[in-house]
């Protein structure tokens, strides 16, 4: 499945300059996903991280594969995005290996690990020409909009 920034914009509640990925190029329901970003010097974010030496926020790439699993649970069972919403959780053993850059073309990878009822546990991989930039294991939940699940942070990583 190849979905486009259209696709991903009726599927995701995100907008300009939140939404993390511009196309999704490979989907297995209910297993793995793959997505591309293109990342540019114009991103707001790269104003203040780092002057002289732009780099892409960490948090921002796990953001990316948060968003990614959106998609992937919306395309696995679809559901009413205007009623849910998916919820970033949890990171565990995230790693940041190189740093991504305006210019690069960052390949995003979720591959789902367990999912239970509406939580998802997903293993994210993003790279750089097929150099590891940051790996990490995400939990999400897919919950009715309003309803924020305890111990979520108040983040909506995929959601809001």
């Amino acid at each position: 499945m190849d979905f486009d920034i259209n696709r991903i914009l009726r599927i995701l509640p995100h907008r300009a300059p939140f939404v993390l990925i511009d196309r999704v190029i490979d989907l297995a329901p209910r297993q793995s996903a793959r997505a591309v970003k293109c990342v540019t010097y114009n991103e707001p974010f790269f104003v203040g991280h780092f002057p002289g030496a732009p780099i892409m926020p960490g948090g921002l790439i796990l953001e990316a594969l948060s968003q990614l699993t959106g998609v992937l649970a919306y395309a696995s069972d679809p559901y009413d995005n205007a009623q849910k919403v998916m919820y970033f959780l949890g990171v565990e053993e995230a790693k940041f290996r190189r740093p991504v850059v305006p210019g690069d073309r960052m390949v995003l990878q979720v591959e789902v690990v367990q999912r239970r009822s509406n939580i998802w546990k997903i293993a994210g991989e993003a790279s750089v020409d097929g150099n590891p930039c940051a790996t990490a294991k995400l939990l999400t939940a897919l919950t009715e909009k309003g309803d924020i699940p305890q111990g979520s942070g108040f983040s909506q990583g995929m959601g809001g």
